[in-house]
Parts: structure tokens; sequence; C-alpha cells
């Protein structure tokens, strides 16, 4: 009866160890569970809660639940966002496609062998560190009508025979901001791309010279499929992360868009009416949009991009 009796303490005592233990990892990650419920999903809910009401401060009088007639209005009598979809679409195509392929053939080079490699790789990361709004700054003042040193070397060597307002005029405008987010954007890619290149074994490329494969048939066949999975990742992130760009539009445009909104995308759309406009419930019907659109277009880019599956 004691050996029983011993045997039942015993398991009591170690029942009790096993929970107080595997508690521990509960209490380890609880204080990044709170953050992310205080600024990732609290937000969310808030935004999703906003857009099914009329939130106006300076208008308080018409403040109040409204169901979908934000959405309602959204999609048949708000033009602008069609147009903001178009510009947003052809932004976020245009930045991707060139960063990756200016990213890739700078890789490509930098994992060469070659003097003072070290100091290249470093030069090539430093408009990635350098913040937005700094970039966004440093562009404006490059493209400055007045002062300019983009106006002052053209006209210098005689392609301009005037001076150009790269940020106001219609044709210029939009390529003048895709160069200065280009800037920003490429050392991103060949940092991703290089580290990449880097776990190629070398000796498939000699096995390909030694059958006679050239440096774009090795390319092709060797280090575009190594590299598949690294550039869907990239070119996932890299869209998601222009499509919500504002810093640098909000900045070099001084907040308007302009001209005429042909640099206005959809969340720099949001940012006018949500914060300048201050029409919050409006803006947040917007985001719910965006959020819809880049969910969608994440999942349906991983699935038919094959992310994931083994060739």
């Amino acid at each position: 009866m004691n050996q029983q009796s011993t045997v039942a303490n015993h398991r009591t005592v170690v029942k009790k160890h096993r929970q107080r233990i595997n508690w521990l990892p509960y209490m380890l990650i609880a204080p990044a569970i709170i953050l992310m419920i205080v600024f990732l999903f609290y937000p969310v809910i808030n935004v999703f809660y906003f857009s099914l009401h009329k939130f106006n401060p300076a208008k308080a009088y018409e403040n109040g639940f409204i169901g979908l007639d934000n959405f309602v209005e959204i999609f048949t009598k708000d033009k602008l966002f069609y147009s903001t979809l178009s510009v947003t679409a052809k932004w976020v195509f245009i930045e991707v496609f060139l960063q990756l392929v200016c990213g890739l053939g700078i890789a490509l080079m930098l994992n060469q062998s070659f003097r003072f490699r070290g100091f290249f790789r470093s030069a090539a990361i430093l408009p990635w560190a350098i913040s937005g709004v700094v970039t966004s700054t440093l562009w404006q003042i490059i493209f400055n009508e007045q002062m300019g040193p983009l106006n002052d070397l053209l006209m210098r060597i005689g392609i301009l025979d005037h001076k150009v307002a790269w940020l106001s005029e219609i044709t210029t405008a939009f390529g003048a901001i895709v160069t200065a987010e280009l800037w920003r954007g490429i050392p991103f890619f060949t940092i991703a791309l290089l580290a990449g290149l880097q776990t190629i074994p070398s000796d498939l490329y000699e096995s390909a010279y030694v059958d006679g494969a050239g440096r774009w048939k090795s390319f092709i066949h060797i280090t575009l499929p190594y590299l598949k999975t690294t550039i869907i990742l990239t070119t996932l992130l890299r869209a998601v992360w222009e499509f919500n760009n504002v810093d640098l539009i909000f900045v070099m445009t001084n907040g308007t868009g302009g001209p005429i909104d042909l640099t206005t995308t959809l969340p720099m759309y949001i940012v006018k009416q949500a914060i300048v406009a201050q029409d919050f419930g409006y803006g947040s019907a917007l985001t719910v949009i965006g959020f819809i659109i880049l969910l969608v277009f994440a999942i349906g880019y991983l699935k038919l991009s094959g992310y994931g599956k083994e060739e």
C-alpha cells in the first residue's frame, strides 16, 4: 500500500512538473503575440470596422454606420479610383521588372572574382541603407528645374537646350519617380540574388563548360533554375512593397500625386483621402480593397509560379 502511494505521489509530482514546464514556451512568445495583436491585428480589424462607417472629424454630424455605401461609391462613382489602379499596376510592374533585371545583372558581376570586389559590393548596398525620405529629397534636388544637376549636365553636353521641370511635366513626371525608386530598389534584388548565386556549386559550370555549353546556356540551364525560388520570393515581396509605396511619391510630388494625378497610386490616393481630407471611412474602404487585391495577387502568384515545388 505504501509503495502504491509512493508511485501515485511520484506521478502527481511529475504531472505537475510537466504542466509547469509546458507553460514556458507560451510565456516566452507572449510578448511577441501581444505586440502583434496591438500593432497588427487590432489596426487591421479597425480598418475593416471604419470601412463600414462614415467617419470624418470635420463633419461629425454625418458620422455613423452606413454599411457598404463606401464600397458602392468607390466602384460606381469614383472615377479616380480606377485611374489609381491603372497607375498602381503600371508602377508595380515597371519597378519590379527593372529592379529584377538590373539587380540580377549587378549580382552576376559582383559574383565574379576581381580586385576591390568587397568595396563594390558594399557600394551596391548603400542606396538600400538610405531612408526613403532622404532618397526622395535627394532625387527631388537632382530633378529640380532651376538648380538641379541633371538639367545642368544635359545642357552642358548638348542633349537639352532648355531646362525641364522633370517632376511637373506630364511627359516626364512618372519616369522621374520611377528612376528614383529604381535606384533605391535595385540593391534589394542585388543582395538576395548574390546570396543565391553563391549557393550554386561551381562544378556545375565546369561540367557545362566541358560539355561545350557557353555562358548563355549555363545561365539559362543552371543559374536561373537555381535562382527560381529566390526570384519568386523577392519579386513577390518587392511587388507588395512597391504597391504600398507612399513616402517617395508623396515627397517628390509634394503630397499631390501630380501632375493631374498621373503619379497617384492607390496607397497615395488612400493617404489623400484619409490623411489630407480626413475622410477616414472612405480611406478605410479603399484600404480594404487594396488588402484584398494584394491577398489575391499573392496567392495567385505563388500558385502560378509553383513556389515551393521541387523540379
